[in-house]
């Protein structure tokens, strides 16, 4: 983890005596969009146009894997172009080596993508990056916003509608929860550095887990029987539960299977194809246990848990 300040590599970009222990997540810095041009927008600064973007992702990381899992199933590989960074984020962040390097510019870290778009940016340095080929730039770097954009303007009219119109609302009300208690409630809690914040961040995980399972009674997915927004959302964190949160972010009262509905969920997504090849277990396993030092000094990797991912489940 890092951040840029003037120019300069700092290591750690949070910090959590500032919080009574707590961990707390910046907001991302770079926020435009991606448009089709239309009366509403007849000349975007970064135009909805096939091969002009490319995203810059992990296979490790859960908000990174939302967008390539909306490039999946929005069809856009051919489109969208990828470039993964390595497994391993070490004292200068996220690297381009080892069978992942970097096309465009020849960089060896991430944060020389940030300094091409802001030769004076200082903040965090995170992916996924959705990066502006033609002007050179970085368009955005928030995850939740980008998947809107693939959903609905570099992949408009292909693939499934993952936010539809009718049940907008319904996804957008979930959001907020499975973000702070889920999505972020582990790292909250695997970053806690006292009791009361590790108590109180793993206490709202697994409290959401609860909830989540008993919304699931008699349905397939969140928001009834279809793939949405809000399942894509979930689905990266519980992916990950029990081959690493389980333990290493100590979110240890129960695993994902003890979850019969959450269980099931996350299988139905994982073994629908475009959603499958976009999980890469030794990227994620290899990031979490090898690059967080303060929690896993010794960097020894565990033991793979005994998980059928392809055990079959009602569809």
């Amino acid at each position: 983890m890092g951040r840029l300040v003037n120019g300069e590599w700092v290591d750690q970009w949070y910090d959590t005596k500032a919080h009574g222990g707590r961990f707390e997540r910046q907001s991302s810095a770079f926020r435009k969009w991606v448009r089709h041009r239309d009366p509403e927008h007849p000349d975007p600064e970064h135009p909805a146009e096939p091969g002009r973007y490319r995203l810059y992702v992990s296979h490790a990381c859960p908000w990174a894997h939302r967008t390539l899992i909306y490039r999946g199933l929005k069809g856009l590989e051919d489109e969208l172009a990828v470039t993964v960074v390595h497994p391993e984020m070490l004292e200068h962040g996220w690297e381009f080596r080892d069978g992942c390097e970097e096309p465009l510019f020849g960089a060896r870290y991430l944060y020389e993508i940030y300094l091409k778009a802001d030769p004076s940016y200082s903040g965090r340095v995170t992916v996924p990056v959705l990066f502006d080929q033609v002007k050179g730039t970085i368009v955005n770097n928030e995850s939740s916003e980008i998947i809107r954009m693939l959903d609905e303007e570099l992949g408009r009219g292909r693939g499934p509608d993952l936010r539809p119109m009718e049940l907008r609302e319904e996804i957008d009300a979930l959001n907020p929860r499975i973000y702070k208690d889920v999505n972020n409630g582990v790292y909250r809690a695997g970053f806690a550095t006292t009791q009361e914040a590790y108590d109180e961040a793993v206490a709202g995980v697994f409290d959401a887990l609860d909830w989540l399972e008993a919304r699931l009674e008699g349905r397939r997915f969140l928001v009834g029987e279809r793939l949405t927004e809000a399942d894509v959302r979930l689905f990266t964190t519980l992916v990950r539960f029990d081959p690493v949160y389980h333990y290493h972010f100590k979110c240890s009262r129960r695993r994902l299977r003890d979850y019969p509905r959450l269980w099931a969920l996350t299988r139905r997504i994982y073994q629908m194809p475009r959603v499958r090849k976009t999980v890469h277990f030794d990227h994620i396993r290899r990031h979490y246990f090898y690059s967080h030092p303060t929690i896993n000094p010794t960097r020894i990797i565990p033991i793979e848990p005994d998980i059928d991912w392809d055990e079959p489940v009602a569809q």
